[in-house]
């Protein structure tokens, strides 16, 4: 059986939603901060916290882990997603503690 047969008899239905990305690094996350507003005060529907092994952003300055770093500071980046009215909300609250250009938001749509 395909998808296509599989799928012929259900809904196939999809919202409307916006995805967030947030660039941070471990030195200057604020990321307790961040995780309460997003779970406790937004409730928004799903989040990730991803740790990069490597990156660099405006400064030039490359964030990197090797065996002779003591203390990391390695990029993180929180995404999450929610509808858009609710998702333009929690940027508008965001962009008062996180550095601009660090917030990156694009449509998408979720099944069910």
């Amino acid at each position: 059986m395909t998808i296509s047969e599989s799928s012929k008899g259900s809904k196939n239905t999809k919202t409307e939603i916006t995805m967030v990305r947030i660039y941070l690094t471990e030195e200057k996350a604020h990321l307790e901060k961040l995780m309460a507003i997003l779970h406790d005060q937004e409730n928004v529907r799903g989040v990730t916290v991803f740790r990069g092994i490597s990156g660099f952003g405006k400064s030039g300055d490359v964030h990197s882990s090797s065996l002779l770093d003591l203390s990391l500071n390695l990029p993180i980046v929180v995404e999450f997603f929610d509808t858009p009215e609710k998702t333009e909300k929690i940027i508008g609250h965001l962009n008062s503690f996180i550095e601009p250009g660090h917030i990156v938001s694009w449509s998408a749509n979720v099944n069910g």
